[in-house]
């Protein structure tokens, strides 16, 4: 498959997966308002924005309202929905002969549904619609990929991103809450931390099936083992990072292999065994964040060599290894 092709499937699915879990956090802190007072919410959008990767251009200045819509409708903000359904579109357009029919009819329409929701936006109560609309259009689109798409390399591809994409943000979103709920030993429990949690398991669409693990007796360290080291659960890292070395395996074995990408798939595999033997109490006899924070590099350092290998693989190297 030619790199610009699996670029373009790559991040098309980034994106996608970028802006689905952009919806999931506005949705459930705009919800999370109603119920706390300005310090928290303060709190919340600061932790909001830290998840997202720190935003250029967004900073928490007590209008939680005008933040949320610079997230949704800023088209000169990369980290916004609206433009990452854009560029997943462009993305998409690039590629129209490897791509279904139905892939580029749904994420078309879904893109121009948006943008004149954006633009008939008049109040905040609207905003939920808004975050609706672009929830479903991305789970159908995935949904259409799976049934309408061979799943062939360039379906791998698409599976790199959105795992790789999701494992990152997943690890990302864990890393903004441990100095404040899981390094606090034994203290009493404020009823204000339960919401927090529940939160958070919400923000991972995680809320119903951890509860069907651990019933509804919610505690970090539940949270914690069950978000990061869960191999059944879609939104886990453990899980995501299993379905990336799948993907790499699929595209490695499709004719990935013809490049020397041993190290990737030992960067790659190396994460994977780390979550595959880990526990959760020896986790939390260590610095929580230090922990999460090495998680999230190693994903930069899968994503550097993927690139490296699959995107920007020089002509006269790929003649060598083939020959």
């Amino acid at each position: 498959m030619l790199s610009r092709v699996a670029t373009s499937l790559y991040w098309m699915s980034r994106y996608l997966e970028r802006a689905e879990h952009t919806v999931r956090l506005l949705d459930v802190n705009l919800n999370l308002m109603l119920d706390e007072g300005e310090n928290t919410n303060g709190r919340r959008w600061t932790r909001v924005l830290h998840a997202l990767g720190n935003p250029k251009g967004l900073d928490w200045e007590g209008d939680a309202y005008g933040l949320a819509r610079a997230l949704m409708f800023d088209e000169d903000n990369a980290a916004s929905i609206i433009c990452c359904i854009s560029s997943a579109r462009d993305n998409a357009r690039q590629v129209r002969e490897q791509i279904s029919s139905e892939q580029w009819q749904r994420l078309n329409s879904l893109y121009h549904e948006l943008t004149q929701q954006a633009q008939d936006m008049a109040q905040d109560v609207q905003l939920s619609d808004f975050l609706q609309a672009a929830m479903e259009g991305v789970h159908l689109f995935q949904g259409v990929t799976d049934s309408t798409m061979g799943h062939g390399e360039g379906w791998h591809f698409i599976q790199l991103g959105r795992y790789l994409e999701r494992a990152s943000a997943t690890a990302r979103l864990l890393n903004v809450y441990p100095a404040e709920f899981w390094q606090h030993g034994e203290r009493t429990r404020a009823s204000t931390d339960y919401l927090e949690w529940i939160g958070l398991l919400r923000s991972c669409t995680a809320f119903e099936a951890y509860c069907r693990v651990y019933t509804a007796d919610v505690s970090p360290d539940r949270i914690l083992e069950f978000l990061l080291l869960d191999d059944e659960f879609p939104h886990a890292v453990r899980y995501s990072v299993d379905a990336l070395q799948t993907a790499l395996s699929a595209i490695h074995r499709s004719g990935g292999g013809i490049r020397r990408c041993e190290g990737l798939m030992r960067l790659a595999g190396r994460l994977q065994a780390q979550l595959s033997f880990a526990e959760v109490q020896e986790i939390a006899t260590q610095d929580v964040v230090e922990y999460l924070r090495g998680i999230s590099h190693q994903l930069q350092h899968v994503n550097a060599e993927i690139f490296h290998q699959y995107f920007d693989y020089p002509i006269v190297a790929a003649l060598a290894a083939s020959s």
